[in-house]
């Protein structure tokens, strides 16, 4: 089994931290591939970071040309695009924010989300919203850092985290979802202290794209996730001028 997952941004060593988290949480026979855009912001923090990385995902899978895979994971918690994505491919698309709340709500009444900046608490709560799990919620609490600087001090990140997960936890949080990518790994060093249990989105979303692909599932094409029409698409700036100005650029 293949699995394809995408990095949010254009920061290829944050790819590389995501990928082995994904690697380790992946059964033994399970094949994982990064793909970092080529376009888009270095790191997403807020609704223009967010829209504009959401192209560049669709970007960068639909330009793929590797090995075949046979499911999508989207490592950006709280980002567009996974709707748009789950369209465009035919694998099982799993986006972590989905993933790390329906496992959350396996395991406790109510969950709390952890993430970086403040400005993200909306985009996380409107991604829940329309996962349909915003009910089992109880706090999404921004820790302060930079999504660029949380592997800078690993201390600073755990501490940062901890203060946080307290804030959760006093919102009624039984359950704990790290609410970034760049957090994988984090959950190994704050659980104990915690004493709730801690969902990373990357590990979830890889577990449950494993068990549709083994079940033989994938999206629905009655309705709302039908195949795009069949239409001309322009993507990108225009690289040449065309006839009567017209500009021709990349189509699908």
């Amino acid at each position: 089994m293949r699995i394809v997952v995408t990095n949010c941004n254009t920061t290829r060593e944050m790819t590389e931290d995501i990928v082995r988290g994904a690697r380790a949480a992946a059964a033994p026979g399970t094949t994982v591939t990064g793909l970092t855009p080529a376009w888009g912001p270095e790191s997403a923090e807020g609704w223009l970071d967010s829209y504009l990385s959401a192209a560049a995902v669709l970007d960068v899978l639909r330009t793929y040309d590797g090995p075949p895979y046979d499911a999508v994971v989207l490592a950006g918690f709280g980002e567009h695009g996974r709707e748009g994505v789950r369209e465009l491919v035919d694998v099982p698309v799993v986006d972590i924010t989905e993933a790390a709340a329906h496992l959350a709500c396996l395991l406790g009444r109510r969950y709390g989300v952890v993430t970086t900046l403040d400005r993200s608490r909306g985009q996380i709560e409107d991604s829940l919203e329309t996962a349909g799990v915003a009910r089992n919620c109880a706090a999404v609490v921004g820790t302060g850092l930079g999504v660029l600087g949380l592997a800078a001090d690993p201390a600073r990140t755990e501490t940062a985290f901890l203060a946080a997960a307290e804030r959760a936890r006093d919102a009624g949080a039984e359950v704990l979802i790290l609410g970034c990518a760049g957090m994988t790994g984090l959950e190994r060093t704050v659980a104990g202290k915690l004493g709730l249990p801690v969902v990373d989105g990357v590990g979830a979303a890889v577990k449950l794209a494993e068990s549709l692909v083994a079940l033989g599932l994938t999206t629905s094409r009655a309705g709302g996730y039908a195949e795009p029409l069949p239409k001309r698409r322009l993507w990108g700036r225009p690289t040449a001028p065309g006839p009567a100005g017209t500009g021709q650029g990349r189509q699908s």
